[in-house]
């Protein structure tokens, strides 16, 4: 095998997407998903037993545009990375499965990958042209945002040594936004809508709480509080609740637009401040954005502001690499290759709920 640029190939299923990507070393040759969003919006959320009968109709023709796109065949593969957790149970089966099958078909080693690392390890990406081994900086964070994970990380080695610091002890916060769109007429997916809505609002208009940012739960540097860098989000969405309400009880028309951007505002401040603090006290010099959430706009524009008025260095992948896809999959996968990490095996099973200090599961 080759263990200086090897040919990855990765496999994702963990929510409602099916991709499948393919790298070399750290070039990104394809990522190929199919989303079955769709097929849920009519519900206002995921339901896992139709995401995961959408995997098993989506996972070969995904299969195969992927290695079409990148030029290459199962044979010229060096090895297999797929997500093994956390996500929803059915969904992770099928791709588990999958890979496990084209394993055992192809004799290639097959690594199982840990979900939200991921999301960091797609930072070393870049199309066309790879960059050296270890490129990942030091003093590096990762803050995660997306619809079932809000983490800030430190992270001393993709392969070995990942730190959670902090975060969410409710909803994430995507689910959040979710939550919130259904609240205010909005349909599913609640993100892409609050954000757009946000902009011809009036984000001071309505002040929501930001939780868990009483001195109880910060403390200070030298004694943190029980919650210091953690997030908590359902007494926002409760609180977005009893302000519709009292509107309607009024008879008043809902200021949506208002509450969309106060409510975002909200979301973005505590992430940010809570994150950018994290990093102050634990020397991150570094941090990366990931998740489906780094699409939002506000987001993306206030980790900036916060970040580069802190010192600190922000990256943020490209859009299409935010989001869950077989890219950055195999992206962690050469990773862990390249530093000569045995593979898994086959009989591990998928872990929904595996924490984010397991890189990846050992043989």
């Amino acid at each position: 095998m080759n263990r200086t640029q090897p040919l990855v190939l990765g496999i994702e299923s963990s929510c409602d997407e099916t991709g499948v990507g393919i790298v070399r070393g750290t070039a990104l040759l394809s990522n190929t998903v199919s989303s079955s969003m769709e097929e849920h919006v009519r519900f206002g959320g995921v339901i896992p037993e139709i995401a995961s009968r959408a995997h098993l109709d989506a996972f070969v023709p995904t299969l195969q545009a992927s290695l079409a796109e990148a030029g290459v065949t199962l044979d010229d593969v060096d090895a297999i990375a797929v997500t093994s957790g956390p996500g929803l149970a059915g969904a992770l089966m099928v791709g588990v499965c999958a890979a496990k099958a084209l394993a055992v078909a192809t004799g290639k080693p097959l690594y199982a990958i840990n979900h939200l690392v991921a999301h960091v390890g797609v930072g070393l990406l870049q199309a066309g042209n790879s960059l050296p081994e270890n490129a990942l900086p030091e003093n590096l964070g990762a803050l995660l945002v997306s619809g079932g994970h809000t983490e800030i990380l430190r992270i001393r080695s993709i392969t070995d040594d990942v730190e959670l610091l902090g975060s969410t002890i409710d909803d994430a916060a995507g689910e959040a936004y979710d939550k919130v769109a259904r609240l205010l007429g909005l349909g599913y997916p609640g993100g892409p809508a609050i954000d757009k809505l946000a902009r011809t609002g009036n984000a001071k208009a309505i002040r929501f709480p930001r939780g868990l940012t009483q001195p109880k739960y910060m403390g200070t540097a030298d004694e943190p509080g029980p919650h210091r860098y953690d997030w908590s989000f359902s007494g926002l969405k409760t609180a977005v609740a009893r302000c519709v309400e009292q509107f309607e009880a009024r008879g008043e028309e809902v200021p949506v637009a208002d509450i969309a951007a106060a409510f975002q505002e909200a979301v973005v401040d505590v992430i940010t401040s809570k994150a950018v603090l994290a990093c102050r006290e634990y020397g991150i010099t570094e941090l990366l954005l990931g998740g489906g959430v780094a699409a939002n706009s506000r987001l993306r524009q206030l980790t900036e502001q916060r970040c580069g008025a802190a010192g600190i260095r922000l990256t943020v992948p490209p859009l299409d690499l935010c989001t869950d896809n077989g890219a950055m999959v195999a992206a962690l996968g050469a990773q862990l290759v390249m530093a000569g990490i045995e593979p898994s095996g086959i009989s591990f099973a998928p872990d929904s709920s595996m924490p984010v200090t397991a890189v990846s599961l050992p043989a």
